[in-house]
Formats: structure tokens, sequence, C-alpha cells
């Protein structure tokens, strides 16, 4: 039967996780881009038939290039230096208010040189909207190249690649220009041979504030002094790290917005100085962030990026510099790259900006609207093969593409002919004596052209990529398969030997070994002491960590210590829920953790403290309760001591120090706690099962051929192994988590743990009313309840980023990815490992020498059904992702949850895997001293 079950346990998970690649594979691909870069063919009309690749390599000298440009574009460049300042994590509405009000007080004192710049109208700003996933690397590759990447980009922020299409910088580069980057390392990556001179810093080390700027800031005065240089990239890290660490409402916030108004003011100062007309300004954002300073989803507060241009072209006699001035975030490209006179990049989807064209001439501002569209008529002709701007123009009333009257082709076609229609028309009339006529021609040329820029921008950013249907209906069929092997699996077990048998021995025995009163009882009264309640009982000894309830549990004790537990299970829960107000419509809502957040920090630290010393006691009073005083427990116990003392060290070490950047003595102390608790756990794991005897002190059998005693050698000895084992497993994982999660979350940890310490003593007292698949599911399902209690949602902006480099002193793909996922599945992952906790307490006896029912007992049930109920989540709502493939929010709500379905099977895979080799090293242990043990008395 166990071996049955396990095969199809096995061939059930390796169909899941090949459905899944497979999903993910054919649903997540490389989004689809026109290769090659813009060049000379940029400033013609588009031919009908197959877009063109354009310029693999430059083939002009940079001088040659730039005089071409210059010609074909029929304008000279505006500026001929651009500083491109990118402040990590500014909020629009930090600087330019929301809703047409401006921000308040405090912000605007704390950038007072950038508000006057805008309330002089020497500077334009707008809110401009980031795509989601709302992270670094993907929000630069659209500001350069004026594309949305794959929603995969989110994954590959964390190991950036060379970026390779078409963009402003390559561009630039290829005009002559020379390029400067201070900040950011991601930068480097992505353009890793294009700069003259840099200096990056690592953007994911999260708890540096200070080195972090200050490295970019220590070049200011030699850059600025410099004559060198065409383009300066400055990318500013600290006041999204100072986000991550303490939310939007940080104290170091307007700080950190004080030194930046303080760049920015210097750089201007130095613009003015150097040229007066030549040198463009641009301040941007890559994302905001939400109220607890994270970001990646698609909230308005993540989305809402800054895009601040200060330069003569931008300059007017009035302005109202906080109306509520709205664009995309790609907008940046097609601006950036007319202003400068390159080529728009083959794959912008963004519209120019009109407020920062006020310097050109009617005629230039329609050529280059007309150079945006046709640049964006190459996009289009890539998606729709039938659709030729020539046949629009030449046919009568400008609609000669033969289609059906509602195709998206025919509307297109409308509005470009509306727009060089009229531009025409403006062309025709200009120079006439109606100057108020020949306005309205080319404000009428303007709305027509900025309407179809709008109309195909929106089209071409919601453009679902095609996805091979038939791969996905593959991978469904798979996960479907992998589900149907499980439920077998479960229903086989059900109906089999091992639930029947189980049911059956919990009953015959449950006046033996394992009931609760003789328990306490002999635990009480001594190992030689026996409690007779009939004939046919038995003698036990205590060795559970559950009978230190009473000296002796009646009936009506023990239903009032299951009350208890139960009390405390459902208080903890609506503590747990009142935490933390998830989801978006509720995380406005005031919540436990918003008061804390406004609290003193002292008090905070004290509910740490709180939870640190509670979850070290009770781990004391469940070893003190073993029977084992062996060095090996002695010596567990004491490292836990000592992790507990470090993360209280951690906590009180651990204060926000505007003045130094980094913590060397917390991150030091986190280092020491991870290497202690390591080395516990291992020797726990390994030492557990040679340190318990394999049979009963009272029954110690007087020859090996007393056959009825053989029961007491088979089962005793294993649940204080394995008890030992998944408690030292939950306290040290309840220590990581005070250490690792926000301070906020330290007593929801501690409830979390009380609710898995009194699920498992509900479970032992009551062994006749739950069956075990009720116990098994409803911790599984406490785990869930608790990883929104804790903070997580949905959206990627609730994931916490600054626990992941605690301990950490420089940036680390894999050990910053494997803490950020230890902090967000920290609940379900403890429900886990208590369900170790919870196996050693359950009734394995056996009149049997059969290490294969017990092993079974152990962990089918909570290895089987954690693995069903995924299986189930995970297929249904792939199959819900695939009908919503082309919906509106596929990507900003969809995907993001489906990301979080494939963690949360990553979860199980880990939480299944500690239970399961848990019970097999420790039964193989027992099995093979067992076998020692009857050859040496043979």
């Amino acid at each position: 039967m166990g071996a049955a079950v396990a095969g199809w346990t096995v061939a059930a998970v390796l169909l899941q996780v090949a459905g899944l690649s497979l999903f993910l594979y054919g649903f997540f691909p490389v989004k689809p881009t026109l290769r090659g870069f813009s060049g000379p063919e940029s400033y013609r009309m588009p031919s009908c038939g197959p877009v063109s690749a354009g310029e693999q390599k430059p083939a002009l000298p940079p001088d040659q290039r730039r005089s071409l440009y210059r010609e074909l574009s029929e304008m000279p460049p505006v500026y001929d230096r651009l500083v491109l300042m990118v402040i990590d994590g500014l909020p629009a509405e930090f600087v330019l208010g929301k809703g047409g009000k401006p921000p308040s007080k405090e912000l605007m004192e704390s950038m007072p040189y950038t508000q006057s710049l805008l309330a002089g109208c020497q500077a334009a700003g707008y809110h401009a909207k980031a795509a989601p996933p709302t992270v670094t690397m993907p929000r630069l590759k659209a500001m350069v190249s004026g594309a949305i990447g794959g929603f995969l980009d989110v994954a590959f922020n964390f190991n950036t690649q060379a970026f390779l299409e078409d963009n402003l910088l390559d561009q630039l580069h290829m005009i002559g220009h020379k390029l400067v980057m201070l900040g950011d390392e991601t930068w480097i990556k992505l353009f890793p041979t294009l700069f003259a001179r840099q200096d990056g810093v690592s953007s994911f080390y999260v708890r540096d504030t200070v080195e972090v700027d200050f490295n970019v800031s220590r070049h200011l005065e030699f850059e600025l002094a410099a004559k060198d240089w065409s383009v300066l990239v400055l990318h500013y890290l600290g006041l999204d790290h100072v986000g991550h660490i303490g939310g939007r409402r940080s104290v170091l916030m307007t700080q950190k917005m004080k030194e930046m108004d303080e760049v920015i003011r210097r750089v201007h100062d130095a613009s003015l100085q150097d040229n007066l007309e030549r040198t463009l300004l641009v301040v941007v954002s890559d994302h905001g962030m939400t109220e607890g300073g994270n970001h990646g989803g698609s909230s308005y507060e993540e989305t809402d990026s800054l895009a601040l241009f200060v330069g003569h072209s931008v300059e007017r006699a009035h302005c109202s510099p906080y109306n509520q001035n709205e664009a995309l975030q790609v907008d940046l490209a097609p601006t950036l790259a007319l202003l400068f006179g390159i080529p728009i990049p083959k794959n912008n989807i963004g519209v120019l900006l009109p407020e920062v064209l006020n310097s050109l001439t009617d005629d230039q501002k329609l050529r280059t609207l007309e150079l945006n569209s046709w640049q964006i008529l190459r996009l289009l002709q890539a998606q729709m093969p039938a659709f030729c701007l020539e046949d629009c123009i030449n046919s009568e009333g400008g609609l000669g593409i033969v289609v059906h009257p509602e195709s998206i082709e025919k509307e297109f076609c409308h509005l470009l002919s509306k727009a060089f229609v009229s531009h025409q028309s403006s062309c025709l009339h200009q120079g006439s004596n109606f100057k108020s006529a020949e306005a309205q021609y080319v404000g009428t040329a303007v709305e027509n052209y900025y309407g179809f820029l709008r109309y195909a921008s929106e089209w071409l950013s919601h453009r679902a990529t095609d996805k091979p249907f038939y791969l996905l209906i593959s991978a469904i069929l798979l996960m479907t398969m992998s589900c149907l092997f499980l439920m077998g699996a479960v229903s086989r077990l059900f109906k089999g030997q091992s639930l029947s048998q189980t049911d059956q021995l919990s009953e015959s025995y449950l006046e033996q070994r394992w009931h609760l009163d003789e328990t306490v009882q002999s635990m009480l009264k001594g190992s030689n002491s026996t409690l007779v309640h009939g004939a046919e009982e038995k003698s036990f000894d205590g060795n559970n960590f559950l009978c230190a309830t009473s000296y002796e549990l009646t009936p009506g004790k023990r239903d009032g210590y299951k009350l208890c537990t139960v009390l405390i299970v459902l208080v903890a829960g609506r503590v747990i829920r009142a935490w933390h107000q998830g989801g978006i419509n509720w995380v406005h809502f005031p919540d436990i953790s918003k008061l804390l957040a406004q609290a003193d920090s002292c008090i905070v630290k004290s509910l740490q403290t709180i939870s640190v010393l509670a979850v070290v006691a009770l781990y004391s009073v469940s070893l003190m309760l073993l029977r084992a005083r062996s060095k090996v427990v002695i010596g567990v116990w004491l490292s836990h001591i000592s992790c507990g003392l470090l993360v209280l060290l951690h906590i009180w070490e651990n204060q926000i120090n505007t003045s130094l950047p980094i913590n060397h003595s917390t991150t030091s102390i986190a280092r020491l706690f991870y290497a202690i608790a390591s080395v516990s756990i291992s020797a726990t794991v390994l030492a557990s099962p040679w340190i318990f005897p394999i049979y009963s002190t009272e029954a110690k059998p007087a020859s090996s051929s007393d056959s009825n005693l053989v029961k007491d050698i088979d089962s005793h000895g294993i649940s204080d192994s394995v008890f030992l084992t998944g408690i030292t497993y939950t306290v040290f994982w309840c220590l990581l988590q005070l250490l690792l999660q926000q301070p906020i979350n330290a007593i929801p940890l501690l409830l979390i743990f009380l609710q898995t310490v009194s699920s498992i003593v509900h479970f032992s007292l009551d062994k006749t009313l739950h069956k075990q698949w009720v116990q098994v599911i409803a911790m599984q399902f406490l785990g869930m309840a608790g990883h929104f209690g804790l903070g997580n949602t949905n959206s990627l902006a609730s994931i916490d980023v600054a626990g992941a480099f605690i301990g950490i002193s420089s940036y680390s793909t894999v050990l910053s990815g494997i803490l950020m996922f230890i902090i967000t599945y920290g609940s379900p992952l403890m429900l886990y490992l208590g369900m170790v906790v919870y196996i050693s307490v359950k009734d394995i006896s056996t009149p049997w020498q059969l290490w294969s029912y017990i092993l079974d007992k152990m962990v089918t049930m909570p290895c089987l059904l954690p693995l069903l109920i995924n299986s189930v989540a995970l297929t249904s709502y792939t199959i819900v992702l695939l009908l919503m493939r082309n919906h509106l929010f596929v990507w900003s709500v969809f995907s993001p949850k489906y990301l979080y379905v494939c963690a949360a099977t990553v979860c199980t895979y880990v939480g299944v895997f500690i239970i399961a080799v848990t019970a097999v090293y420790t039964c193989t242990v027992f099995s093979f001293r067992a076998r020692r043990y009857r050859d040496q008395s043979h």
C-alpha cells in the first residue's frame, strides 16, 4: 500500500512540475520586438509590405550620421547636453501634488528649489504612469526605449542582462555623444560597453540609505565642471531604500528629499553658468511606492512616477504647476529623441509631450508629430500586415482599405487620414494673412495627430502577445492528470488498509500508550508507577509535551483544556486578522499595524522582546518534558537560548541611524544567528534518532524471544525523536522570522506560533472526534491565513525587500532571494514544520514490527493532503488565467496572483519534503538500531 501511494504521489508531482513549466513557458514568453536600430528610414513615410529590420550596426561615422539626421528631420536639435536624474521610488505627488492640489507643506519645504522652478514656469512636471511590474529594470527599459517589456521582467530585475533593443542611449552614442553614468549599477548591466565613465552601486542592498547616494554625489563637482560628456545619468537609490525601511512617512523621507533638491539645484546652476540654452535637465522616477514603501504592483501609488523637465523649451509666461498633467512613462523616449535629433526607437509606443516643445515653431511641432506617427505606424504594420498607409491616403474619403466595417484597421486608417489631411491643410494656409485661421488649422492638425497617437499607443500597450494555445492546453492537461493521480492516491488511502487500520488501532489502543490521562499521571508519579483502570490497561510513562497541564486529567479537565486551545486559536486568529488590512479595497482602513507604525519605537521593540521571550520559554518547557537529558538536548537548548539572545540584541541594536549607512554590528549578529541555528538544527535532526531508547525502560525484555513486548521497541522512541526534531524546527523558524520580519509583525508571529501549538494540543487531547485528514487540512489553512495576516497580499508590492538583506553586507541574488522567500512564506512553512510535531503526538503504536506501517501512518496524510489541495488550487487558477488571457487586467491582477500561486507550490514542496525526510530518516535509524539490538541479543 505505502509503495503504491508513494509511486502515485511522485508521478503526480513530476506531472505537475512538467505542466507548470510548459504553461509558464507558453504564457509568459519574451515579448516580440522589432529587431535592429532606427536609422535614416525613420524620417521617411513607411511603405507597404514587410517592416524593415533597420540597421544592425552604424554604417556612417558619428559626425556624418548626426548631419544626415539633422537634414532629414528638417529641424535642428533643441539641446546638446542631457542630464537624466533618476530618483528611485519618488512618487510624483510628492512634488506635483494630487488631484490639482499642491503637495503638503512639509513636502514642499523639503524641495524648495524644485518648487521654485515649478512656480516660476521654468519646469514642466508630469504624473508619468508606469506600467506594471513597477520594479526598476523594466521601468528603465521603458524610459529609454519607449516599449513595455514582458511581465517576467520582474524576475529578470534581479539578474539584469544587456539590453539589445533600440534605445535612446545607443542612438545618442551612434551620433558621437559621450555618456557618463553614476548610481544604480542596473544601467551598467543594461549597457555594459556604453559609458565612458561610470561608478555603479548596488540597487538591492536596501539597508543602506546614505552611502548609496554619497557615492553618486561625490562625483558631481568634477562631472559638472567637465566639458567632455554630452549625457550624464545620475541614479539615486536612497529615497527608495528609505521607503523600503520605513514607508512613505519615514522620518528620513523629508531629509532625503532635501538632499535630492540640493542635487537638482547644483545641476541646474551648473547648466545655467555653462550654457544658458543647450542643457536639458530631466528628473524622473522609475516608480512610486505604497504606504509601506514597497512597489511592484499596479496601484496608483506604485505607478505614479515623476517626469520633470527643466530647460528653455519648457519655459512659458504663465502656468499652473499643480495641474494634473498626466502622461505615460514611455512618452519620455520619443520626446527626448526628437529634442536631441535622433530617430525614435523602433519599439516605442510613447507619444510626444506637448509642453516640452514650446520653443518649436508650428511647422516643427507638426513635423515631430508626423515622425512620431510614422514610427508608431511601423509598429502597427508589424502587428497587422494588411494595414497600408498608401491605401489610406490614396483612397477616396481616406478609407480605401477593404476590411470589415468595425475592424481596427479601419479605425486606424480613419484617424491617420484625418491627421495627414489636416497637416496638409495647415501647410497650404501657412503664411496667410489670417493668423487666426492658420492657428486653427495647426491646432486641428495637432489634435488629430494626438488622436491617432493616443489611440494607437493604447491599442499597442494592451495588445495580447500571441500565446501557443495548444501548448497551454497540454500544460493544463498535465496538471489535471496530476490532480487525478493525487486524488487517486488519497482515495486509495481512505479505502485501503492505511486509514482503516489507523482508525481501528487508535480506538483499540486508546486506553494504552497514548491515553492522555495515563500519560499525565505516569509522568508525575514516576516511571515505575502504574495506573490501573481495568484489567486490560497497561502502564505508561510520559513522553509528551502536552502532559504538564495537571496532575490528573479528568474528562471535565480534558474538555476544559480542549476549550482553551480552541479559544486560543480563535482569539489569535481575530487579532491577526485585525493586524493588517489587506486588499486594495481595505488597505486604507485603520488597523493595528498602522497604529504601531505611528507609536513610539520603544513600544514596538517591547512587543518584539515579549515575542522572543515567549518563544524561548515555550521551547524550554517543551524540552523539560522530554525524558532524555542527553548532551545533545542540553546543547540544543543552550543554542536556542543563545539564538534568542542574539535576536534580542539585534532588535535593540537595529536603531535607525542617519549618520551610519550600514549597521555592521547588526549584520554580524544576524550572521552569528544563522550559523548557530544551522548547526543546531542539523545536529538535532541527525542525532535525535540515536539518543532515545528503542525500548520501554519499564518493560525491558528479559530475552529477545519475548515477543509480547516487541511493540515497545517500535514506536515509543520514534515519537520522542520526531517531537524533538519538530519542535526544534518550529521554534528556530519562529526566531528566524522574528529576526527577518518587519518589527510590527512580532506579535502576529507569536500568535501564529501559539495557534500551531494549540492546534497540536487540541488534536492530541481529542483523538476520537477528528479524523486525521481534518486535522491536517485545518493546520494547512491556518498557515495560509497567517500568510495574509503578516501583511502579504496578491500584489508584488507587499513583498518585504528590506528583510532580505539582514545579515548580508553585499548583494547576492541567491541569498537575498532565499531570504525573501522565507519572509513571504513564513507562516505556511511554520505550520508545515509544526506538522512534524503533530505526527509525533499521533498514535503510531502497532502490534507488529512493521516499520513501513509506522512510516505510512506518520507521513501519508500530512504529505498527500497539502499536495492535493495545492494541486487543485494551481490547476484551477491556471485554467482561470488561460480564460482571462486577453483580459484588461491580465498583467496587473491575474499574473501577479499566478506568480504567488507558483511560489506557494514551491512552499508546499519544501514543507512536504521536510516532513517526509524527517520521518523517513528517523524510522530508518530506529529500524537499523532495532535490528542491531536483536542481533546483539542473539
